[in-house]
């Protein structure tokens, strides 16, 4: 691996962000959790929160295949959709609205994951890693799908409650 500018390197420095940004979440999911209101809402963000940890695990995975510890930066997109999460907990006290507006708020952290994970699993892929795309893929699977569970429960329940707070 070269020092200079090269896809491997850009490959570990995303690795690492995504790393920073696992934690991050790992960390602001149980406030999450025991502010959410809804039963289906708060067993989605504790799935989350069991499914981020095999995230990182698997990260950790990669990089003791490539040899290379995963700290590094701190991963400033995340910390900014998750500063805007934390003051969604402190603007909105109607426990729909809030559980509305913190549904919006993982799904922004749901996105910034797909974006990157997606860019991560093709990085494996032009590099030859198989193994490693493969556990991408099955991350970049899981966040879709979070996403997915996060629609599900605010069109079905969260936002139609949220709807009669007017």
């Amino acid at each position: 691996m070269a020092n200079h500018e090269s896809l491997q390197k850009l490959y570990i420095d995303e690795l690492r962000d995504l790393f920073s940004a696992e934690q991050m979440i790992l960390e602001a999911l149980p406030q999450m959790e025991k502010k959410a209101s809804h039963p289906r809402l708060k067993a989605g963000f504790r799935s989350h929160a069991e499914q981020t940890q095999r995230h990182t695990e698997r990260l950790q995975r990669i990089f003791s295949t490539l040899g290379t510890k995963p700290t590094g930066e701190q991963c400033k997109g995340m910390k900014g959709i998750i500063d805007e999460g934390k003051e969604v907990l402190k603007k909105y006290h109607d426990s729909d609205v809030l559980d509305a507006a913190m549904i919006a708020s993982a799904q922004r952290v749901e996105h910034y994951e797909i974006a990157g994970y997606g860019s991560v699993r093709t990085y494996a892929n032009m590099l030859g890693l198989a193994d490693q795309e493969n556990l991408l893929q099955q991350t970049l699977d899981e966040e879709g799908n979070m996403d997915h569970q996060l629609t599900k429960i605010a069109e079905e329940v969260v936002n139609v409650e949220a709807l009669k707070a007017r």
